[in-house]
């Protein structure tokens, strides 16, 4: 992901809410979600150049996401940030345990945001910055600098998810894929992350559409207060000369329950 927002305990019929967005290059293959073959209980897109993912869920309610950390670096790292997020998936380590085990490593990936959650703890982690943080009730945002940090865009989705979250009893996903298709420039605010102006701007939109790199996918996971999962995705097909646009997708939909093991 290079975008997401999240709310805990903030809408009375959904204890979860996630909207988020991947930003990759058009050339790297992937999969759309779905529950994989070699692990049935783990429901998520696959990155086919490394074999991880960036967001996913499991039929027992644990739940991950990963963003990278945008600095400039050519130091080359020994492992994919996307093997964080599948091998939470893929075991059986509480969160709390498996933070503990990241940060031994942390310094064999690229700079990362990492979010692991299980029933009992959510909980973030950064190796670019501070120590791991229990997640409380309320509203988050996170894209390519640290948690809640003030970009434009995260400042704006998080403020449109807390107005979505307020006044849609039934919350319909269609108000959380227009938050993630906002194509809106930013003219002031952009942070400065040593990749140049220029860049940032293109950068700057929740949705990015340029030639070589854009938003590959949306998607969307609720998870209501009888355990039960919504998981929405949709992804932007591109071809030569023309990037994705959110009104152009293919969407995959999921519904399973919550069963703790």
């Amino acid at each position: 992901m290079c975008l997401l927002f999240f709310a805990a305990n903030q809408h009375p019929n959904y204890r979860l809410v996630v909207a988020g967005n991947r930003d990759e290059y058009y050339r790297r293959p992937t999969e759309t979600a779905r529950f994989w073959a070699a692990a049935p209980h783990v429901l998520g897109g696959r990155d086919l150049e490394q074999g991880g993912t960036w967001l996913g869920i499991t039929r027992d309610g644990r739940w991950a996401a990963v963003t990278n950390y945008r600095e400039v670096s050519a130091m080359q790292h020994s492992s994919s940030r996307g093997h964080l997020i599948r091998d939470y998936l893929v075991g059986e380590v509480a969160a709390e345990h498996y933070i503990d085990i990241i940060q031994q490593r942390a310094d064999r990936y690229a700079g990362f945001n990492l979010i692991i959650a299980d029933p009992a703890h959510a909980i973030y982690y950064s190796n670019r910055g501070g120590d791991p943080q229990v997640f409380s009730d309320g509203v988050y945002g996170l894209s390519n600098h640290l948690l809640d940090s003030p970009w434009p865009k995260l400042t704006e989705g998080k403020n449109r998810l807390t107005e979505i979250l307020a006044r849609d009893g039934d919350l319909n996903t269609q108000g959380l894929f227009l938050l993630l298709s906002n194509q809106r420039t930013a003219v002031t605010g952009l942070p400065n992350t040593g990749v140049g102006d220029e860049l940032e701007r293109l950068l700057s939109p929740a949705f990015i559409s340029s030639r070589d790199y854009g938003t590959r996918s949306s998607t969307v996971i609720l998870v209501d207060q009888e355990n039960q999962v919504q998981f929405i995705e949709r992804s932007f097909p591109s071809s030569a000369g023309r990037p994705p646009s959110p009104e152009n997708f293919q969407a995959t939909s999921h519904r399973f329950t919550i069963h703790r093991l």
